[in-house]
Formats: C-alpha cells, structure tokens, sequence
C-alpha cells in the first residue's frame, strides 16, 4: 500500500467520497441530478452520463484532498479517464484524493433477516486491475435488516473472509455490514453487530487493519471501541437514506467516525445548474460534511 496514502486515511481530517453507484442505483442517482431516464436509450448512454456526473464532481475546484480523503469509485468509472488520465491516477495525482473502489456484485435474497453478497468468482481479477490501475482499497456492502444473530454472523463472517482476500491482493478493505435504517430493531442489531465485528477482528493476523463503513448509529458514539482498536484504520459512516442535515447531525454526534456519503453528497446537485451553481451547491455540501466528520 502507498504509505502516504495510508496516512492520510488513517489520521488526516476529512471524508470519503462514495460515488459507486452501480447498476441498480445509476437510474435514480442520475434522475436524483436532473437526468430522466428519457435521456438515454441503453446502459451504455447511462453510464455515460453518469460518469459525465461524476467528473463534473471530481473536477470541481471545491473537490479536492484538503477536505475528502478518498473517493470510492464503481468499475467502470476505474476503467475510464477523466480529462484524458485514468480515473484514479487523476484523484490522487490531481487531487491528492485516494482512490477506492466498490468490489461486490450486489446483494444476495434475505436469510435470516439480513443479505449477504452475492457471489463473486471474479474478484481476484477485479482486485489484480485495480492494484494495476493504483487503487488503495476496495469497498463491499451487505444489509443488516432484522436483530438476528445467525443473519448478522453470516454478514460479518462474509465480509471479514472477503476482507481477507482483498488484504492478500496488497489492497485496504473496508468492510461494510450496513444496518438498515428501518430495522425494526436497530439499536439491538447493532449491538450484534459491534460485538460480531470485534470477534471478527480477533482473527486477523498481528499488524493488520481493516476499515469499517457503518450505519449511523442511534446511540452516540456507540462504536467508539472500534473506532480506538489499533486494528482499524478509520470507521466511515454511510448516510443510509437519511437526508444530509439529518446525516450530518449524527455524524457530529459520534467523535472519531467520519462521512462516507453518496446520496447526501449529490443532494441538490443538478444537470441544469451551471458551473458556478453547481460548484458552489457542492462546496457547501462538502463544507458541512468536513464539518461533521471534524468531531
């Protein structure tokens, strides 16, 4: 791993970017920014347009490495450029932002109260291109939906046993057993959680880390253990579906954890806005985040 960029995850003020919507989730980011879907006639256009939303982000003067860390990107936009440079070489050599990128091909059918990965026979080739094309670190998601001990073991044993192929690859995993925002039983699924992931640690060979990507949790400062073992390197908090005043109102509540936000990131941002519109929307939004992941 690039060492200067390992410190900078680790310790430098800041948040991570998450612009890795994939497939199932390009159509609504792009009608989210002002792109309906009559816009484009095949996946092909949409991921066009899509990328076109995601350089506009990267290449805006209020997006840069004094405030994001990192940016997680979706394949395709890791197999393609930004004014005329490879996507991640332009974040960190233009940017001085580290780039990560999002592994899992999606969510398998509930079990148990909870959705594990999806099968991957094709990571060990992703994870190789991605260290050839000077990724830092790799992102997966499951779903936590119920308080059930088998459903959460099942997530958290995935994600380290995935986690640990990615650290053989030279890669930095972040883990990411998200907790539903509407599980009925959310503070208790969440205490599963913690204790799953501090077992999980447990496994890992001496000087290892890993990261965690968590939801916001309703008790504060509720993961300040994981956030302080010396066997991970940060913990980011997804935005979940809460809006980005609500978003940002936790995070400050939980000292030590930092953003790693998608949808609260693109909100307000708009196709139709124009460059000082959309570069000032932006850099407010990227000012409250900062703010919010500073505590």
């Amino acid at each position: 791993m690039h060492a200067e960029q390992l410190t900078k995850v680790g310790s430098a003020t800041g948040f991570i970017a998450a612009l890795d919507q994939s497939g199932g989730s390009t159509p609504g980011a792009l009608a989210s920014y002002g792109v309906s879907a009559d816009a484009f006639s095949n996946d092909g256009e949409m991921f066009d347009l899509v990328h076109a939303m995601r350089s506009r982000i990267i290449t805006s003067p209020s997006f840069g490495g004094d405030r994001v860390l990192g940016a997680i990107l979706f394949e395709m936009t890791m197999d393609r450029e930004i004014d005329g440079t490879p996507t991640a070489q332009f974040l960190w050599e233009s940017k001085q932002v580290v780039p990560f990128l999002k592994v899992d091909k999606g969510l398998a059918d509930e079990a148990d109260g909870a959705q594990i990965m999806k099968p991957n026979p094709g990571l060990g080739d992703l994870l190789s291109r991605a260290v050839d094309k000077g990724i830092f670190g790799t992102k997966m998601r499951s779903v936590v939906k119920q308080a059930s001990v088998a459903g959460v073991r099942a997530v958290v044993e995935q994600q380290f046993e995935v986690g640990q192929q990615i650290l053989d690859a030279g890669l930095m995993p972040i883990l990411e057993p998200e907790v539903d925002i509407h599980c009925p039983d959310k503070v208790e699924a969440e205490s599963l959680l913690a204790e799953a992931l501090l077992a999980g640690l447990d496994g890992l060979a001496d000087g290892v880390q890993v990261m965690f990507k968590l939801t916001l949790p309703d008790t504060e400062n509720f993961y300040a253990d994981l956030i302080a073992d010396p066997r991970v390197l940060r913990v980011v908090a997804l935005s979940g579906g809460y809006p980005r005043d609500e978003a940002n109102r936790r995070l400050s509540a939980n000292n030590g954890m930092i953003a790693s936000f998608s949808r609260a990131l693109a909100e307000g941002l708009s196709a139709q806005q124009s460059d000082g519109e959309f570069n000032d929307t932006l850099d407010a939004t990227i000012a409250g985040i900062y703010a919010a992941s500073a505590t």
